[in-house]
């Protein structure tokens, strides 16, 4: 058994752990299952290891529309029946929460910015004081 036989083996058996580019693109979905919209990309605190949130891509009509949604991971969590993260958000909700046009420049770094994120959500990020 070479080595990529083990990697690929491993990555089928369930486990806690999984690889940033298998969570891409995996759908977010409130506990109805109505479908939020998709993860395009984790957002990992660089000092710490954490990934600080994640954002979600959603709206628009073949890519026209759509923006970006910002949420702290915290509030994701992972349904294994449904292969998808629900998270507890209204649409009253989504409409105020800090969201971005996806064909805008974005610091997805800004400190300051996450900051107003977690306030948004009175979410605590991991690692801040």
């Amino acid at each position: 058994m070479t080595t990529a036989d083990t990697i690929a083996q491993s990555e089928t058996k369930p486990h806690a752990l999984i690889a940033s580019d298998r969570v891409e693109g995996t759908p977010v979905c409130r506990v109805s299952g109505e479908k939020i919209g998709t993860v395009q990309r984790l957002m990992i605190d660089k000092t710490s290891g954490n990934v600080a949130y994640a954002v979600l891509r959603f709206g628009g009509l073949l890519g026209f529309g759509e923006k970006h949604l910002p949420i702290p991971w915290a509030m994701l969590k992972f349904d294994p029946t449904r292969q998808a993260y629900q998270a507890s958000i209204t649409d009253a909700e989504l409409g105020k929460a800090p969201s971005y046009a996806a064909d805008k420049e974005f610091d997805w770094g800004d400190r300051r910015e996450q900051a107003r994120i977690y306030d948004y959500y009175s979410a605590r990020p991991h690692g801040w004081i």
